[in-house]
């Protein structure tokens, strides 16, 4: 039975939910990253907090032991491959990259690379088929469009907006960027397999914790323990964002592609990264002009790519 199509509007609006999150995920990441003067143990946190949640969910709610049922079985059959349980090491880089780096270069910088490693991930893994929406053509207008977004990239690198800054904490989101279109395509792939996105973000939570606490074991070993934890509850709220827009992700890129699902996410979350940067500067970062140009070509990079045109036919 084919799954009913999303129409085109609301998938698109909640990919750009899935960015607002992503951009507030990231900015109470990095603080909690600069308050512990740790950024991975900010991400164990993350990661782990909500791994606590899926645990609860999937116990509790006939959905999510149903889908935890087939994982089982699907492991088992070998029907599941591994490849398809990996996605947490994505997820892992991005939360890791926001405790290291978001509290310093601001949410801005932070999301225009993650723009550039996601808009050409996301053509590639499209053109290749890898998503569950099987091979998505690479149109002239969703290359314009992927084309628009690293413009928008591009932007950040004008006048003095890395000034200071070290190179790896200009690579990082980048590379976060190109695992988070792999990530959602994975797990829109194991959300067919198990027939919900909630078993689908309880295996990429699961993956990403183990990962981020053999890391954060090896930089305590190296660099010691971190500061006290802060008492704010809201620095702990990272990690129950992450649970719903990893699982909306799932859920939906099998209506938009990895491309205008990663393109529909970036407008959210630059609109929202302009909001709080504005609302509470980092230390480094670009200015205000740098970052409204960044959100103006980022838009229309998503309608280029997204809006249906199409010649007329003449009569």
């Amino acid at each position: 039975m084919t799954a009913r199509r999303l129409p085109a509007g609301l998938a698109l609006g909640a990919a750009g939910a899935i960015g607002v999150m992503t951009a507030v995920q990231a900015r109470i990441n990095g603080q909690l990253g600069v308050r512990l003067d740790d950024g991975f143990a900010a991400a164990v946190v993350s990661f782990g907090s909500g791994l606590v949640i899926l645990i609860v969910l999937s116990a509790v709610l006939p959905s999510g032991r149903a889908g935890f049922a087939r994982l089982v079985s699907g492991m088992r059959e070998k029907s599941i491959p591994w490849w398809m349980l990996a996605g947490g090491a994505a997820g892992a880089l991005t939360v890791a990259t926001q405790g290291l780096a978001v509290g310093l270069i601001g949410v801005s910088l932070f999301t225009v690379g993650v723009v550039a490693g996601q808009t050409v991930s996301g053509l590639l893994l499209d053109r290749a088929g890898f998503g569950p929406a099987g091979v998505v053509a690479v149109t002239v207008p969703r290359l314009l469009g992927g084309a628009l977004a690293l413009v928008a990239v591009s932007l950040a690198l004008t006048g003095d907006g890395l000034a200071g800054i070290p190179l790896w904490m200009a690579v990082l989101p980048v590379l976060a960027g190109a695992g988070i279109a792999w990530q959602q395509a994975t797990n829109g792939r194991l959300r067919q397999r198990v027939q919900t996105p909630l078993t689908a973000t309880l295996v990429n939570f699961t993956g990403g914790t183990l990962l981020l606490g053999v890391a954060a074991a090896i930089h305590v070993a190296v660099a010691g323990p971190p500061a006290p934890f802060p008492l704010d509850p809201w620095l702990y709220a990272g990690g129950a964002i992450g649970v719903v827009y990893i699982a909306l992700g799932a859920a939906i890129v099998q209506h938009t592609g990895v491309l205008l699902l990663g393109l529909g996410a970036v407008v959210g979350q630059l609109v929202t990264s302009l909001i709080l940067d504005l609302a509470w500067p980092a230390p480094a970062g670009p200015g205000l002009v740098q970052e409204l140009a960044m959100v103006s070509v980022a838009l229309v990079s998503v309608i280029v790519a997204a809006v249906p045109w199409r010649r007329r036919r003449r009569v």
